[in-house]
């Protein structure tokens, strides 16, 4: 049997007029800016307005560690929203904005799959309402006024061999990882190394999805670090007075966007941190806003559980003051027999010990979320080809770890798929058996952090990091910063920082390559073994078979 793309399927959705869409939560036209028929942004006004209302329940759905084989956890996400209002349910969803790196190269987009997305999808992978533009923007603006102020006189005394602050641009391009800028004569300034990042991975990018509003998001800005002088001393963005204007170019972006399932139920879209390389989740006024007008609110976090639910618990909740009340963890079984030897071009046959062989990473998810406190359900996001048999194993080994699995058909039914995984999440949170939190407190040393995540959440024996780490954590801490959370940059793939390494390996070591100082955002990021911050494309990007038809139609996005 063929079934339809998911592009195919955006493209025929029924989609109401946004401002029906807002109505459903309570917001009126003069607090909707539309961009078009079918998205637009909240207004502060409405989100001031709806602060004094009780908080509804939230639910994160993560997932365990990507294999090329597919998990399905921002479709989950959509499914379990479209759920909740199947079964009677006031229930929205919050998701991460789609970064045009992954689009263009391997992980395609961010709307969901099947029947089971957000749309406008075309838009929500492409500029959508151009925040990230805005992002990209207001990033580059430091960075020229950086070299500005160096160039005209330099009155913050900045030693331009200690610059931190790169450069940024929403793609992945492996050739600007480490550039020489300012070459060409005196007329351009004083050349030295320089380097960009991905835009989702720019301290800009995350201070937004952390502010609370546009005072605390301009007083973040000028919080950030951008270089030292040469007694070490740092140099804010404040002291080159480019906040302002930098908030005044993040000023719409600031606004959580609004768009709707293919069920015409609401969801947010807002801002998209990477969650190997940032904190990867969407914002938190997004989040906060949904809890003040939904029952129940399913966000997400990117990746495994063990990046972006880690750093959901431990950086996001403990900024924002939320607490989920359960968490659902996306599982197939397609990726347990692929996490049990299978290769990718075999998983369509039958294999129940490949199930139970590589099971072992689901398991470790499933302790690793339980330690912070929150209830647990693993939703089988259910493909096609899967067996009965197969499906059972999950279930029974689910069931050992003392947590039930609800298999889901969200992709190919939509939310009468997702009934059942919906019931459940109702039984769990509505039985407030939730008691969270975070896996260290904020006075730990900052290594110690490092070593908890790594010991308790990777199962690592060590972490390597040579005395230069080590002394600039400590000179962190005499600085004030020793009581902000640290966001692990590591590989997506693996509890280990060996990308091949599946399952749930044990006895391994976590390298730690460099340390960076995120002060406006709020916590350190440390750098662990191979990852990049800038992306490449792989060998064949999905830009090449991206296209415009001859009813110039898109296609090509997935």
């Amino acid at each position: 049997m063929s079934y339809k793309s998911d592009i195919e399927i955006a493209r025929e959705a029924q989609k109401k007029p946004i401002q029906e869409i807002g109505a459903k939560i309570g917001i009126s036209n003069d607090d909707l800016l539309p961009y078009g028929h079918d998205k637009a942004k909240v207004s502060q006004r409405f989100i001031n307005s709806v602060q004094s209302k009780d908080d509804g329940k939230l639910i994160l759905v993560t997932a365990i560690n990507p294999t090329p084989a597919g998990e399905g956890k921002t479709t989950t996400t959509v499914g379990l929203g479209d759920g909740l209002n199947r079964i009677g349910k006031n229930a929205m969803i919050c998701i991460r904005e789609a970064s045009l790196g992954p689009n263009f190269g391997m992980k395609g987009g961010a709307a969901g799959g099947g029947y089971a997305q957000v749309v406008p999808m075309e838009e929500m992978n492409l500029h959508f309402t151009g925040d990230f533009h805005a992002i990209t923007s207001a990033h580059s603006l430091l960075s020229a006024m950086i070299d500005n102020h160096i160039y005209w006189g330099n009155e913050c005394d900045i030693d331009t061999r200690r610059v931190a602050w790169r450069r940024v641009v929403d793609m992945n391009d492996r050739a600007l990882r480490v550039i020489t800028a300012s070459l060409g004569g005196v007329s351009n300034g004083f050349p030295r190394e320089a380097g960009f990042d991905i835009t989702v991975a720019s301290e800009v990018m995350a201070i937004l999805c952390l502010a609370n509003d546009l005072k605390d998001l301009e007083k973040r800005l000028g919080d950030i670090i951008v270089a030292y002088r040469r007694d070490k001393t740092p140099v804010y963005c404040r002291d080159i007075k480019a906040e302002g204007a930098m908030t005044v170019l993040l000023k719409d972006a600031m606004q959580p966007n609004l768009v709707q399932t293919l069920e015409n139920n609401p969801a947010f879209v807002h801002g998209g941190p990477f969650a190997n390389i940032a904190h990867g989740c969407n914002s938190v006024i997004a989040t906060k806003t949904a809890l003040k007008v939904a029952d129940y609110v399913v966000t997400e976090a990117g990746f495994g559980a063990d990046l972006g639910a880690e750093k959901f618990m431990n950086i996001k909740c403990r900024k924002a003051g939320i607490a989920p009340s359960a968490v659902v963890l996306v599982a197939t079984v397609r990726a347990m027999k692929m996490n049990g030897g299978v290769a990718k071009a075999d998983l369509g046959a039958e294999n129940v010990d490949a199930v139970n062989n590589g099971c072992a990473n689901l398991g470790r998810h499933i302790e690793n979320v339980k330690s912070f406190g929150v209830p647990v359900v693993v939703a089988i996001n259910h493909f096609v080809t899967d067996t009965d048999a197969e499906v059972q194993a999950v279930k029974d080994y689910c069931a050992t770890h003392g947590v039930e699995a609800v298999l889901s058909r969200h992709w190919e039914l939509g939310s009468e798929g997702s009934a059942d995984l919906a019931q459940k999440v109702v039984e769990i949170v509505d039985a407030g058996q939730a008691n969270f939190s975070p896996i260290y407190p904020d006075d730990m040393p900052l290594f110690e952090k490092i070593e908890t995540i790594a010991k308790r959440i990777y199962r690592a024996d060590e972490v390597l990091a040579d005395n230069k780490i080590r002394n600039q954590l400590k000179e962190w801490e005499e600085a004030g910063y020793g009581n902000l959370p640290v966001c692990m940059a590591k590989t997506q793939y693996s509890f280990s920082t060996d990308p091949s390494l599946r399952g749930a390996p044990v006895g391994h070591s976590v390298p730690v390559r460099e340390v960076r100082l995120s002060a406006g955002a709020g916590f350190i990021v440390a750098v662990c073994g191979e990852i990049m911050t800038m992306p490449g494309l792989p060998r064949k990007p999905a830009s090449e078979t991206i296209r415009l038809n001859d009813d110039g139609q898109i296609e090509g996005l997935f």
